[in-house]
């Protein structure tokens, strides 16, 4: 029953959209249910694998969140652009999410946690969340920003390509200011962390009885692994995805 009291936000953010005749209140209500069943599922479901600690439920729970995470990317770039540069995109969406979330959480694990066994399903799980759930936010941005930028800024790339630039260079304002607008959510997220907000990850530590020392320790150390894993993350994509736009000859194809 208390749990289910806190439902009457949900109620009140519907009332406010009905008053004010925003036609959001089946989102909400989607994005409430959603959420609810995702994390019992989810809570379920990481029970069954911290009971039982092999290497392949922890490998296949981290397989499973990359696809998902790679998933969302896709669905959040809605864009009209040609089947083959979409296509590219996405290819180049996999491999950035997954190498640089890999690669971060990789690092995180056995050079900071230091964890034993190396499969341990408590620290790889939930950090591979964040770290993943972070990255597939700054890939969306950088995804977002780049393409918009390119598509509403044709007649720049194509003068600049006449004039004999590469496409690297055709698109470099673009794609830093992809890169700026991808990292900004987490360099904000740190400016305000601990003044301003408690994280989440701190906060259920301290809830659960944990040294707030202890898991201020933690929360400094996951934030830099999200920001390794947005850095990494979003810097592949944009190292490879003005790729897409051009083709063999280097010339536009949108």
């Amino acid at each position: 029953m208390q749990l289910l009291s806190a439902y009457v936000f949900v109620v009140i953010l519907m009332l406010i959209l009905k008053a004010r005749k925003i036609p959001r209140e089946k989102d909400v209500l989607m994005a409430s249910l959603r959420m609810t069943i995702q994390l019992v599922l989810a809570g379920f479901i990481l029970s069954y694998i911290l009971e039982n600690p092999t290497p392949f439920y922890t490998i296949l729970a981290v397989i499973v969140m990359e696809a998902f995470a790679i998933y969302n990317v896709y669905r959040r770039a809605k864009l009209s652009l040609p089947k083959n540069v979409k296509m590219r995109l996405e290819f180049f969406i996999a491999i950035s999410v997954s190498s640089g979330t890999l690669l971060s959480l990789f690092y995180f694990l056995y050079v900071v946690v230091r964890i034993s066994p190396w499969f341990d399903p408590r620290y790889v799980v939930p950090l591979a969340g964040m770290i993943i759930g972070n990255s597939m936010t700054g890939v969306s941005l950088g995804v977002k920003s780049l393409s918009e930028s390119i598509l509403s800024q044709k007649p720049l790339v194509e003068a600049a390509l006449m004039l004999g630039a590469r496409p690297k260079d055709a698109t470099k304002y673009f794609s830093d200011k992809a890169f700026d607008s991808a990292i900004l959510p987490t360099i904000n997220s740190m400016i305000g962390m601990g003044i301003v907000f408690l994280p989440g990850m701190m906060t259920g530590q301290i809830l659960s009885g944990t040294s707030p020392i202890t898991a201020i320790k933690y929360q400094i150390a996951i934030m830099l692994g999200i920001l390794g894993g947005v850095t990494i993350s979003v810097s592949v994509f944009l190292m490879l995805g003005y790729r897409a736009f051009f083709n063999k000859e280097d010339q536009l194809i949108i």
